[in-house]
């Protein structure tokens, strides 16, 4: 059994412009940026003290939301072919895969039934702990999805990866805000999508120090905040941008 099934272990970038959102992101979070290596693909690697946590390539066709930039979250599974089937059979649909990425894993590409794009992987498990260290700079530390149907999301997710409600937290006329994760381990928030909200489903957050020096990073090299800086439950804080490609993401810190 993977004791890591059900934990979000990649995060990848696709985008149209792939050296120019390495080159911002650098700038903004922090990470080395190295080259996979993969013959014939321009797939770059975002790495943590070397540790790769992430990576970054061109849209191709069937791929992204919409063909629009954006980040997809790899959720870790015990068998990614089963999952995918799974996910298939339960009212979700396979887009692409599953396919094996020499000397890394397998993986798919799915959504859930209300249309919610996310990733599968099977991967050596120590690949996927060297990367779950949330609250660390760099690494990802939450990860929230906007649901039309936030009732039956959490159902949903608890059939396919073992998540758990958490505390459900009221947001006034927003609704709910439904924690979740796999075990006792919280790792995200889902909640219900706003009306007339035309971003991407799944949001994740990156660590780092302080949340205002990484406001002015995101304006200096071309990004814009949309959201925040914000106090969360807990005493962090939170901002949602975009980059200059227009991909959604989020920044989380302990401090201001």
């Amino acid at each position: 059994m993977n004791p890591h099934h059900g934990r979000f272990a990649w995060y990848e970038l696709l985008t149209d412009a792939p050296a120019a959102a390495r080159d911002f992101y650098a700038k903004v979070v922090g990470w080395q940026v190295q080259d996979s290596g993969m013959p014939g693909v321009d797939y770059g690697l975002f790495t943590v003290n070397g540790v790769p946590i992430g990576g970054s390539m061109a849209i191709a066709d069937g791929m992204g939301a919409d063909g629009k930039p954006g980040w997809i979250g790899y959720v870790a599974v015990e068998d990614v072919d089963a999952s995918a089937a799974d996910f298939a059979a339960n009212g979700g649909k396979l887009h692409m895969g599953p396919h094996d990425i020499p000397g890394v894993g397998r993986f798919a590409i799915v959504s859930d039934p209300q249309g919610a794009t996310i990733a599968l992987i099977t991967e050596p498990v120590d690949a996927t702990a060297a990367r779950l260290k949330p609250m660390e700079p760099g690494h990802g530390s939450w990860h929230e999805l906007l649901s039309p149907d936030p009732a039956a999301a959490p159902d949903f997710y608890a059939g396919r990866f073992g998540w758990r409600k958490g505390d459900a937290i009221d947001m006034g006329p927003m609704g709910t805000y439904q924690l979740y994760g796999p075990g006792d381990q919280i790792i995200g928030g889902m909640m219900r999508r706003p009306d007339g909200f035309d971003g991407p489903a799944w949001c994740y957050y990156f660590d780092v120090d302080a949340i205002d020096a990484a406001v002015d990073r995101v304006k200096a090299a071309g990004g814009t905040v949309v959201n925040g800086p914000m106090e969360v439950p807990g005493g962090a804080w939170i901002i949602q941008a975009t980059d200059p490609q227009g991909a959604m993401f989020a920044l989380v810190a302990p401090k201001r």
